[in-house]
C-alpha cells in the first residue's frame, strides 16, 4: 500500500509508520485518510509493535490554518464527518492491542501532540517542542487533546497548558508525565524500545494495555475484576505454558502469540 504523505513500513514484527508531508507534517484531508488506511495494515497480525514517528526535524504540527479556512465552508454535519475520521484513527491507535510508541523529535504541536498523546509511550528529544497553541485560532484541542491530556496531568494543569499555549521541551513535558522517556535520538530509543517488546508475550502485553486503559475509567473493584478475567484468559495461552516451561529449563522464552 502507497501513501503520499507517510511512509508504512513493516519489519520483523514492528511496524513503522512516518510522517512525510513537508514542510512541516501537517495533518491534511489527504494524511487523515492515508492514517485510517494505515491503520488497518497495523491491526494485522504480523504487527507486533507500532512506532510512530516524523522526519527528524519536525514530529507534526497538526492541521495547517488552510484546513480550519476551508472548514468555515462546511456545515457542521461535514466537520464532524471529517472530524471523525482522525479521531477514529486516534481511538484505533489507543484501542488496538499492542504496543504504540511515539518517538516525537521537534515541534508536536496541536493534532501532532494528540496523535502522540493517543500512543501508549512517548519518547521525546530533549529539545522537542510540545504544546497545544489552538486558542491562537479560537479554538481548543477538539480531538482527544484535552481528555487524553487530562489523564496525564489532571485537570489543573491541562487547563493551565490548554488556556496559555505553553509550550514544553522534552524534559519538561516528561516532568509533567505528558512523556514517559527522554532521549537524544528518539527514533533510535523507540526502535530499541519496540525490540525490547517482540520479546514479550503479545497477547499479554495487549491485555494488560486494555486492562490499565479501562482501570482509568473504572473503580477499583471493576479494575481488579478486569484484571482477573485477562489473566484466567492468559492462564489458558501458550504462551504461558512456554514461560514457565523455559523459567524451569533456565532458557529464554520464545513467545509466538499463540
Amino acid at each position: 500500500m502507497s501513501h503520499d504523505t507517510l511512509d508504512v513500513d513493516v519489519t520483523d514484527g514492528v511496524a513503522t509508520v512516518r510522517l512525510r508531508n513537508p514542510p512541516v507534517n501537517a495533518i491534511d484531508q489527504e494524511m487523515r485518510f492515508e492514517l485510517r488506511d494505515a491503520l488497518d495494515r497495523l491491526r494485522e497480525g504480523d504487527v507486533r509493535v507500532v512506532v510512530v514517528l516524523g522526519d527528524g526535524e519536525v514530529f507534526s504540527v497538526g492541521a495547517d490554518v488552510s484546513l480550519f479556512e476551508a472548514a468555515r465552508e462546511w456545515t457542521t454535519a461535514e466537520f464532524r464527518r471529517n472530524s471523525r475520521v482522525l479521531g477514529r484513527v486516534f481511538d484505533g491507535l489507543e484501542s488496538m492491542e499492542k504496543p504504540t510508541v511515539a518517538a516525537v523529535e521537534g515541534t508536536c504541536v496541536g493534532g501532532g501532540l494528540e496523535l502522540a498523546l493517543a500512543c501508549d509511550v512517548r519518547i521525546a528529544a530533549p529539545d522537542a517542542t510540545l504544546g497545544f497553541p489552538e486558542h491562537n485560532i479560537g479554538l481548543i484541542p477538539g480531538l482527544g487533546g484535552c481528555s487524553r491530556l487530562v489523564d496525564l496531568v489532571g485537570p489543573g494543569k491541562a487547563k493551565d497548558l490548554v488556556f496559555t499555549g505553553d509550550l514544553l521541551d522534552g524534559a519538561e513535558a516528561r516532568d509533567l508525565g505528558i512523556v514517559e522517556r527522554v532521549a537524544e535520538d528518539p527514533e533510535s530509543a523507540a526502535a530499541e524500545y519496540a525490540d525490547t517488546l517482540l520479546d514479550k508475550p503479545p497477547q499479554a502485553l495487549g491485555l494488560a494495555k486494555r486492562v490499565i486503559d479501562a482501570s482509568a475509567d473504572a473503580d477499583r473493584r471493576t479494575a481488579g475484576l478486569l484484571e482477573s478475567l485477562a489473566q484466567s484468559t492468559l492462564l489458558e495461552t501458550a504462551d504461558h505454558a512456554e514461560g514457565i516451561e523455559a523459567f524451569r529449563e533456565k532458557r529464554d522464552p520464545e513467545f509466538t502469540g499463540e
